[in-house]
C-alpha cells in the first residue's frame, strides 16, 4: 500500500514535471489583468467593468500574439475563480468549429443553461456575476450564416450569457454582430513592454543571453509576443543540445547568441541577401539560376527571402521611385502566388530574373 505522504510526493513531482514540459507560451500566459503586457487602455476599461461585474458583449481584434485570448481568459478567471471557471466559461476555436450547426447546437445549448450557484468561498474571493461567458476565438473564420445565427442567440440569452468574439480582422465580422459588442483594439506590443516580458521569462528560466539577443528576438517576431516567446524557448533548447554535444563544455558558449536566434527564426543572413542582390545586378542568367538553386537547397523559406529583399530594395534611397514601383509590383505578385501554393523555386527564379531586368 502506498502511504498518503508518498502519494502526495508523487503528485507534486508529477505536477512539477508537467510544468517543466509545458510550452512557455502557456506557462507564462497572464493569470490576471495586471500581467497583460502593453494593452493599457483595454486593461484599464476591463478593470472598471470588473468592479461592477457587469460585462457587455465584447469584440477583441488585432494582430496575432498581442494578448487577445489571454486577456479574456484572465478576466474570466478574475470573475469566477479557478473552480467556477470550468462550468461558467465555454471556449471555442471558431477556425475548427465555424459552421451554423455549431451555433445551433453547442453554443445555443450552453447559452440556455441555467447557472449554478457559487459556493460561499468563491463569493468571498470573486465577484461571481450571474451569467456565463462564451469565448469564440478566430471568430472571423465563421461563415456569414453562422454569424447571423449567432446574432439571434446573443439577443435571446443575453440575460444569462455574455459573448466575447476574438478575431484578427474586424472587417470579416458582420455589422449586426459587431454593433452588439463593445470593441477593444489590441495593438502590436511596443518594444519596451515586450522586452520586459522576455526579460522576466529569461530570469525565471535562468537563461543567459548575449547583449542585443532579446532585442533581435523582438525584431524578427514583428510585435508578436507569442512568436517571440516560442523563438526564445527554441533557441534555449538548441543551445542546450549543442552544449550536450560538446566534448568539452568550456569550448562552447554559455550564452544564447543572436546567430542562434536567427537560425531558429529561419531568417536569411545579410551576407546571403547581399550575395543575391549582387548576383541579380550582374544580370548573368547562369549565375542567377545557380544562386537561386543554392538558396532553395539551403532550405530558406521563399516568403522570408522576398520579405527581406523588400526591405533591402524598397528602403534603399539610392534607387529611383520608378524602379521601386516596378520591384514592389513583382514582389506583391510573387507573394500572392506563393500564398496560392505555387512552387517556391520557380517563383524565386522568376522574381530574380525579372528584378535583374529592372534594376
Amino acid at each position: 500500500m502506498v502511504s498518503e505522504a508518498e502519494r502526495s510526493t508523487r503528485n507534486k513531482a508529477y505536477e512539477q514535471e508537467k510544468i517543466e514540459h509545458t510550452p512557455w507560451v502557456e506557462k507564462y500566459r497572464p493569470k490576471s489583468l495586471d500581467d497583460v503586457a502593453s494593452q493599457d487602455h483595454t486593461v484599464k476599461v476591463l478593470k472598471r467593468t470588473l468592479v461592477s461585474a457587469n460585462l457587455p458583449h465584447m469584440l477583441f481584434y488585432g494582430p496575432p500574439g498581442t494578448g487577445k485570448t489571454s486577456t479574456i481568459l484572465a478576466l474570466a478567471k478574475s470573475l469566477y475563480g479557478p473552480i467556477l471557471f470550468k462550468s461558467r466559461v465555454l471556449e471555442l476555436n471558431a477556425s475548427d468549429e465555424r459552421g451554423i450547426s455549431i451555433v445551433r447546437q453547442k453554443i445555443k445549448n450552453f447559452a440556455r443553461l441555467t447557472i449554478s450557484n457559487p459556493s460561499p468561498e468563491d463569493l468571498e474571493k470573486y465577484p461571481c456575476p450571474p451569467y456565463k461567458i462564451i469565448i469564440l476565438d478566430e471568430a472571423d473564420s465563421m461563415t456569414n450564416d453562422a454569424q447571423s445565427a449567432l446574432r439571434r442567440t446573443m439577443e435571446t440569452y443575453s440575460g444569462v450569457t455574455r459573448f466575447c468574439l476574438v478575431c484578427n480582422y474586424i472587417t470579416r465580422i458582420i455589422d449586426p454582430l459587431a454593433s452588439r459588442c463593445s470593441k477593444f483594439r489590441f495593438k502590436p506590443l511596443n518594444n519596451s513592454d515586450a522586452l520586459g516580458r522576455l526579460q522576466y521569462i529569461a530570469g525565471h528560466e535562468g537563461i543567459e543571453a548575449e547583449e542585443g539577443t532579446l532585442e533581435e528576438v523582438l525584431k524578427i517576431s514583428n510585435g508578436d509576443l507569442r512568436r517571440a516567446i516560442t523563438y526564445l524557448q527554441s533557441a534555449t533548447r538548441l543551445h542546450s543540445s549543442l552544449k550536450l554535444l560538446e566534448e568539452d563544455i568550456s569550448i562552447g558558449t554559455n550564452k544564447i547568441t543572436v546567430d542562434s536566434i536567427l537560425e531558429v527564426g529561419g531568417v536569411v543572413s545579410d551576407e546571403i541577401i547581399d550575395k543575391i542582390l549582387s548576383t541579380i545586378e550582374s544580370k548573368d542568367s547562369k549565375e542567377i539560376i545557380e544562386e537561386t538553386r543554392n538558396v532553395v537547397l539551403q532550405g530558406y523559406s521563399a516568403q522570408q527571402v522576398i520579405d527581406q529583399l523588400h526591405d533591402k530594395l524598397i528602403m534603399d534611397d539610392s534607387r529611383s521611385s520608378i524602379v521601386k514601383n516596378h520591384v514592389s509590383q513583382l514582389l506583391f505578385t510573387t507573394d500572392k502566388r506563393l500564398n496560392s501554393g505555387t512552387d517556391e523555386h520557380i517563383q524565386l527564379l522568376n522574381l530574380f530574373l525579372k528584378v535583374s531586368q529592372i534594376i
